[in-house]
């Protein structure tokens, strides 16, 4: 019995060889398989379905580092949070992963905890893993931090929140807080208390929304019915409390987080009030929970995964080589039975 010469095995699916199959030059084949699939012009739609075709037939796997060696780029984005577990922050950062992997990138994410200390560090972490850019969800980082940035002339788009010249993708949150106090101001509520949160530009915005709809309607409202806490059920909790303790006590609150007013929730009935009967109440964001709490909370909804999207795509724009803005996008008030129009404030005066 004789060995037969074998034949050469099966060839390593490059460039070259789908470009042989497709009857195309190799560039273009680099074009179309460095890209995410998408719309294209119609002209050239059936060659890029060929390629794709020719490249998933021969199990074609794109050698990533070899790219990242040769065009000096990464194709991956830091995504900086300070809290994991938040169901806010959750959601922006689905959107942030899942449009940056379309696009072709993938994501590094690190939790801050919102501790000083750890921030320059994760943002240095980030940094040395050489990111493309970053996409930043941490309010609180300072001015040390982003000079920082500056110097390693990273890209960055902030999310969630703003900072003057920086690119952001956030909610219209002036306009949110606004849309809550015009509606407690229909349904007759004058004496209002808010849960104000940490003091960010985001949360900010809200209460001056909020406050600017009631000075418009001749009613003052004073900084002790404005309590600044954490964005957590506690914070909510201790401040509910404050508010309750008021000389003149509120017939409505409005939390400018859900988390918040959830929180505040539990104040209201420890203390023998019942949500939407004997006191309004009003959340900020919407979360899935809000509409199936034993009271649904009214809530402003703002779109944050599409929030986090957004996010993920100008900052890739902006390592694309093209230019993006800052972008606001426009919340809803959802009203449900937690400040139910048939509460009237004045009965309870």
């Amino acid at each position: 019995m004789t060995n037969e010469p074998r034949g050469p095995g099966p060839r390593t699916p490059t460039h070259k060889l789908i470009a042989e199959e497709a009857g195309v030059h190799p560039s273009t084949v680099s074009r179309i398989l460095r890209r995410p699939p998408g719309p294209r012009r119609s002209d050239f739609a059936e060659t890029e379905a060929r390629v794709r075709e020719i490249a998933k037939r021969l199990g074609y796997r794109p050698d990533l580092t070899a790219a990242s060696l040769r065009t000096k780029r990464s194709r991956v984005i830091g995504v900086l949070m300070p809290r994991l577990h938040d169901v806010v922050l959750a959601a922006i950062l689905s959107g942030i992963d899942a449009e940056a992997f379309n696009l072709g990138y993938q994501t590094i994410v690190t939790n801050t905890h919102g501790d000083p200390g750890q921030r320059l560090k994760r943002v240095e972490m980030l940094l040395s893993r050489k990111v493309d850019g970053l996409v930043i969800g941490d309010a609180t980082l300072d001015e040390g931090i982003y000079e920082e940035l500056g110097r390693s002339e990273t890209s960055q788009v902030l999310v969630n929140h703003r900072q003057a010249g920086h690119v952001s993708v956030t909610g219209n949150d002036r306009l949110g807080g606004r849309l809550v106090g015009e509606h407690l101001l229909e349904r007759g509520h004058r004496d209002i208390g808010i849960i104000a949160g940490p003091r960010y530009p985001v949360a900010l915005d809200r209460v001056q929304g909020c406050v600017e709809a009631f000075e418009r309607a001749g009613i003052t409202v004073g900084q002790d019915q404005i309590v600044h806490t954490d964005f957590d059920p506690e914070g909510g909790r201790q401040a509910a409390r404050q508010l309750l303790e008021l000389p003149r006590r509120p017939s409505a609150i409005f939390a400018v987080n859900d988390s918040a007013a959830i929180g505040a929730m539990g104040t209201l009935r420890d203390h023998g009030l019942t949500v939407g009967r004997d006191l309004a109440l009003v959340g900020y964001n919407d979360i899935a929970i809000a509409r199936d709490l034993p009271i649904p909370l009214s809530s402003v909804h703002t779109p944050l995964r599409e929030m986090g999207e957004m996010a993920a795509r100008s900052l890739i724009a902006m390592l694309e080589g093209e230019t993006s803005e800052s972008t606001m996008l426009r919340p809803e008030l959802v009203v449900r039975q937690s400040s139910a129009p048939e509460f009237s404030a004045l009965s309870s005066h």
